[in-house]
């Protein structure tokens, strides 16, 4: 009898990092990173309320420009949208 794959059986995809402050008029979200992410990825935020994809167009680390965010670091990204603390971030 052969085994069939279900949903379940699937891996779910790993977040790359997680939302820890947003900056409302600014439109910044700190986002602490699990792995290295270069500027221009395209990224998934997902929360309670939120699900939107952007590309990382502006990031800052210590108030300077970076072309990547490293791992365990938090970068200040610039986002399209409002996001939440605790929204994660997947690769798009």
């Amino acid at each position: 009898m052969a085994e069939k794959k279900t949903k379940s059986a699937e891996k779910a995809p790993k977040p790359i990092g997680e939302v820890t402050h947003y900056y409302d008029k600014a439109g910044v979200a700190v986002v602490k990173f699990s792995k290295n992410v270069a500027r221009g990825t395209e990224v998934h935020f997902i929360g309670a309320h939120t699900d939107f994809t952007d590309t990382l167009s502006s990031m800052q680390f210590d108030h300077a420009p970076v072309e990547k965010a490293e791992k365990g670091k938090e970068v200040g990204v610039k986002v399209s949208q409002k996001v939440h603390e605790g929204d994660r971030v997947y690769e798009a």
